[in-house]
C-alpha cells in the first residue's frame, strides 16, 4: 500500500503540476505528506490515492514520534479517526462539501468544543469544568465545511494575559511548548502551539486567536503564514476572550492558498456576535478569487521603518526583500505613524478592563467551580507550585481591580485606541500617500526560552497593533532566515481589505518561496 501510493501520487502530482508533493515523496507514507496543500490533497482524495483515515492515522503517527520534544499539541480528538471515516465514506458516495472536507484542523485550546475534548486556555482551572454546551461558531463552520479537528493546541495560558513576565508558549496543562528551528527558542505567543504544529507538519492547518500578535508573531518566528482578519469577519462566540474590542480567531498554514482556503471556512454570520451581523452586510467573498501572481502589479505600499530596529542583518534582509516587491511591480512609500506610545498606554487600559468583564461572562456562562476572575487568582495563589512555578499573575490582579464598562476612563481609552489606530492612524496615512497597503517587519529573531526573565528582556517588534487595536486585517508571510530562524514580513491595511493583503501576500510568497521546513525527527532517532 506505501509504495503503490508514493508512486502514484508522485506521477500524479508531477501530471498536475503539482511540485511540493512529488518532490517530498519518500520511502515512508507519513513522510509523503509533509508540505502537502490541501489543494494537492483533495486532487490524491478525488483520484481515490489516499483517504482522509489515512491521512489522520498518518498525522496522529507524526505526532506521536515528533510532538514530544515540542509540545505544541495539548491533546488529540479520540473522535478524528471516526470523523474521517465518515467524511470518506460522503465523499465516496459522491458527496464533498467543500475543499476543506477531509482537511485536518488543530484548535487552539481556548475554542470551545461541545465534545470529548477539554477547553481551558492552557489552565489548570478549567480541566474540570463542564465541557462547552456548544461549539464555538468557527468550530460548526468548520465541521459543516467538512474539517476534521484533530485536537488542541498549546498556548500562552490565558492568551498570555496573566502576567507581565510570561514566557510565550507556557502554560499549567500543557508545559512549554518549543520553536522547532531551534527547541531552546521562543515560539512565541500566544497561538504558540497552532504556529509550532503546522511550521513541523503535524496537521495540515490550525486556528489561533489574536487580541494583539497572537496569529501573526507565532506564524512569524516559526515560518508559516497566519491571517488575522477584520473585526467581525470571523465570530468571536465560544472563545475565550481577553478584549471584545480586538478579539479574532484567524487561519494558520504553511503557504498563502492554504490560509486563505481556510479562512473561506472561517466566514459566517452568527446571530451570537453583533461584529459579525456588520460585517456580513458586505457581500460574502471566495477570497481565493484573489490567489494572483499580479498582485504586486501597480500596488502603493507604505514601509513603516519605524517599526524596524538596530538588527542590521534583520534590517539587510527586509531591504532586500523590499526590492522584491518593487521588481514586482509595487511602489514603495516610507511613512510614518504618530502617538504610538499613547496608543498602545490607551490600548492596555481597554484589555484590562475588557478582560473582566469578557471573562466573567464567560465563566458564568460555562459553569463550574470558578465562576469570576476572582475565583481564577484565587485558584492559582492555592495551585502555585503548578500554575505560577516560572511568573506570576499581575494582569489578573490588575483587571480585577477595574470596574465595569460603563466607566468614564474606559469609555476614553477605547475612544483614544480606535481614534489613534483608525482615523489619525491606518486610514489617514494610508489615504495621504493613497496607499493599497502597508508593510513591516513580523518578528525579530526567536529569543531563547527563558522561564526566569520572561520574554521582557528580549526584543519583540510591535508591528501587529496597529492592525490589532483598530481590528483591522494584516497577514505575515516567511521572508527568509537569519542563523537558520525564520523570519516574517507583515503586510496590514484598512477594514475589509483581506482582498488586497492576500493578492499582495500570494504574489510575494510566490517570487520569494521562503519557507523551509523545520529538520526534525523522532526522539528515538536523534
Amino acid at each position: 500500500m506505501n509504495t503503490q501510493f508514493l508512486k502514484r501520487l508522485s506521477i500524479l502530482c508531477l501530471a498536475a503540476g503539482l511540485v511540493s508533493c512529488a518532490a517530498n515523496t519518500s520511502t515512508e507514507f507519513d513522510n509523503s505528506l509533509l508540505e502537502i496543500s490541501i489543494n494537492e490533497l483533495q486532487v490524491a482524495y478525488t483520484e481515490r490515492i489516499v483517504s482522509a483515515t489515512d491521512v489522520v492515522q498518518s498525522y496522529l503517527n507524526r505526532i506521536e514520534e515528533i510532538d514530544p520534544q515540542l509540545n505544541s499539541i495539548i491533546e488529540v480528538n479520540p473522535d478524528a479517526l471516526t470523523i474521517a471515516a465518515a467524511l470518506d465514506a460522503e465523499r465516496q458516495a459522491g458527496q464533498v462539501r467543500s475543499r476543506m472536507h477531509g482537511i485536518p484542523v488543530l484548535l487552539k485550546d481556548n475554542i470551545d468544543t461541545a465534545d470529548t475534548m477539554l477547553t481551558t486556555a492552557g489552565s489548570l482551572a478549567l480541566v474540570n469544568a463542564p465541557t462547552p454546551a456548544q461549539d464555538a461558531h468557527v468550530v460548526n463552520r468548520l465541521r459543516a465545511a467538512g474539517a476534521i479537528i484533530l485536537g488542541k493546541t498549546n498556548l500562552s495560558e490565558w492568551a498570555n494575559f496573566r502576567s507581565t513576565a510570561s514566557a510565550s508558549g507556557w502554560s499549567g496543562r500543557g508545559g512549554q511548548a518549543r520553536n522547532p528551528y531551534a527547541l531552546d527558542k521562543s515560539p512565541c505567543g500566544s497561538s504558540s502551539g497552532s504556529g509550532v504544529a503546522v511550521a513541523a507538519n503535524l496537521t495540515m492547518v490550525a486556528i489561533g486567536t489574536e487580541t494583539d500578535g497572537s496569529v501573526v508573531c507565532p506564524s512569524s518566528i516559526n515560518g508559516i503564514v497566519g491571517i488575522k482578519p477584520t473585526l467581525g469577519v470571523v465570530s468571536r462566540s465560544g472563545i475565550i476572550p481577553i478584549a471584545h474590542s480586538q478579539d479574532t480567531a484567524g487561519p494558520m498554514a504553511r503557504n498563502v492558498t492554504d490560509a486563505t482556503i481556510l479562512l473561506n471556512a472561517m466566514v459566517g454570520i452568527d446571530t451570537e456576535d453583533n461584529a459579525t451581523v456588520v460585517a456580513g452586510s458586505r457581500s460574502l467573498i471566495d477570497y481565493t478569487r484573489f490567489l494572483s501572481r499580479n498582485g504586486l502589479r501597480g500596488k502603493r505600499i507604505g514601509v513603516v521603518r519605524q517599526l524596524f530596529n538596530d538588527n542590521s542583518e534583520l534590517n539587510n534582509l527586509l531591504e532586500a526583500r523590499l526590492r522584491v516587491l518593487v521588481e514586482g511591480g509595487a511602489t514603495l512609500v516610507d511613512v510614518e505613524f504618530s502617538n504610538m506610545e499613547i496608543m498602545s498606554d490607551a490600548e492596555f487600559e481597554v484589555l484590562l478592563y475588557e478582560f473582566k468583564a469578557g471573562l466573567n461572562a464567560y465563566l458564568e456562562n460555562r459553569g463550574g467551580d470558578y465562576q469570576s476572575l476572582a475565583a481564577l487568582i484565587q485558584f492559582n495563589s492555592e495551585n502555585a507550585a503548578e500554575e505560577m512555578p516560572y511568573f506570576g499573575q499581575e494582569l489578573f490582579e490588575q483587571a480585577q481591580e477595574k470596574g465595569a464598562l460603563s466607566d468614564i476612563d474606559y469609555r476614553e481609552a477605547l475612544s483614544t485606541s480606535k481614534r489613534l489606530s483608525q482615523d489619525d492612524g491606518i486610514d489617514a496615512v494610508m489615504a495621504a500617500h493613497n496607499l493599497d497597503a502597508l508593510v513591516a517587519p513580523g518578528n525579530e529573531v526567536a529569543w531563547p526560552i527563558d522561564h526566569e526573565n520572561g520574554d521582557n528582556p528580549y526584543t519583540y517588534i510591535p508591528s501587529s497593533s496597529l492592525a490589532a487595536i483598530s481590528g483591522y486585517p494584516s497577514i505575515t508571510v516567511p521572508t527568509g532566515f537569519i542563523d537558520g530562524l525564520p523570519i516574517g514580513l507583515l503586510f496590514f491595511a484598512g477594514a475589509f481589505s483581506e482582498p488586497t493583503l492576500i493578492s499582495i501576500a500570494y504574489d510575494y510568497e510566490q517570487r520569494t518561496l521562503a519557507r523551509r521546513p523545520p529538520q526534525l525527527m523522532p526522539l528515538d532517532e536523534q
